[in-house]
């Protein structure tokens, strides 16, 4: 420990980034041989394994959804009307009001 005591602030960080990058180069290297020794294991029985990449990570492609409500007291608060209800409209709410009120009005040609 008393070696690194003596290097700079800008050379431990080296030092760090170092072994980070050395450690993720063994971690890949290890994973790229367990996934070949499930491979050979699988074909040995005749069954062959489709691995999935860990840098293919799925991405959501959802569509957008436009809001559906409006705070009349704050016209930047927009809720879709999915998920748990917007503080706003849950006071809105909870004073009586029918959220059906807040509806933004939609014009189509």
């Amino acid at each position: 420990m008393s070696e690194y005591s003596n290097l700079s602030e800008t050379e431990l960080q080296a030092v760090i980034d170092n072994a980070a990058n050395a450690l993720k180069e063994k971690q890949s290297q290890k994973r790229k041989e367990v996934i070949a020794q499930i491979k050979q294991l699988a074909s040995s029985i005749g069954v062959t394994v489709d691995i999935n990449d860990e840098n293919d990570k799925a991405t959501r492609k959802g569509k957008k959804v436009a809001p559906k409500y409006r705070n009349p007291d704050k016209q930047s608060q927009t809720w879709t009307g999915r998920g748990v209800a917007p503080k706003w409209m849950q006071a809105l709410i909870s004073t009586g009001r029918d959220k059906s009120d807040f509806l933004i009005e939609t014009i189509k040609d």
